[in-house]
């Protein structure tokens, strides 16, 4: 039997793989005031704070489209003549991404394009408030090419069910998510269990010192 389109993205080419994410780019470029006023309508992001982060988030597919064809091996020498160490990049396998509220639509490219140009499937939940900049991309994603099955979009307003899914099925190899510092911990904790990849950023209350000398319009700014 022949393998299903999603079996066979794993040992598709990365010139493949780069193609499909620069189509996905190219059709960002086209629709950025589109994607943009979703954002802006869904989450109240200022449009011209929306239309960066659009492009912020374009950036990423196109850089992974040129970094899918960069998965360099390496050879190690031996201390035996008659031996060599070969080191290959192979995909992990299916890949969970959570993504946050506050930047609906670059941390969906920031997660998916990377897992996508190594060669794994993904399977993505966005913030339950912010679903909707995510099914825009998705469209994108649907239309520049990608087989289906192979990056998959689900929503929830609970969203307990679909990180218990993440943890506990093991062909979810690893976890990619951005937010809380609690649900972090969860995550890490229930990752720990079947030793999946994580990947976590998570949120925080770092200090910012603003000295006498500073620019203060610009310190507020940043």
């Amino acid at each position: 039997m022949a393998p299903s389109k999603v079996e066979s993205w794993a040992t598709s080419t990365a010139y493949d793989r780069a193609q499909l994410l620069y189509r996905a780019w190219e059709l960002t470029q086209e629709r950025t005031q589109h994607l943009a006023k979703i954002m802006v309508e869904e989450q109240g992001k200022p449009l011209k704070a929306a239309l960066g982060e659009v492009q912020y988030g374009a950036d990423f597919l196109l850089w992974y489209a040129e970094e899918a064809k960069r998965l360099y091996g390496e050879l190690i020498p031996s201390r035996n003549p008659n031996q060599r160490f070969m080191v290959l990049h192979q995909p992990v396998g299916v890949v969970g991404a959570i993504t946050p509220w506050n930047y609906p639509s670059s941390m969906v490219t920031r997660k998916l394009a990377p897992a996508l140009a190594a060669g794994c499937t993904a399977v993505l939940k966005p913030a339950d408030q912010t679903p909707l900049s995510a099914i825009e991309l998705f469209k994108i994603f649907a239309e520049a090419g990608f087989p289906a099955g192979v990056v998959n979009l689900v929503t929830a307003l609970d969203p307990k069910p679909i990180g218990d899914e993440f943890l506990s099925n093991p062909k979810v190899r690893k976890i990619a998510f951005t937010g809380s510092t609690i649900v972090g911990r969860q995550l890490a904790a229930g990752a720990a269990a079947q030793m999946k990849r994580v990947s976590l950023e998570l949120g925080g209350h770092a200090p910012v010192l603003v000295f006498a000398d500073a620019n203060v319009e610009r310190a507020a700014k940043g």
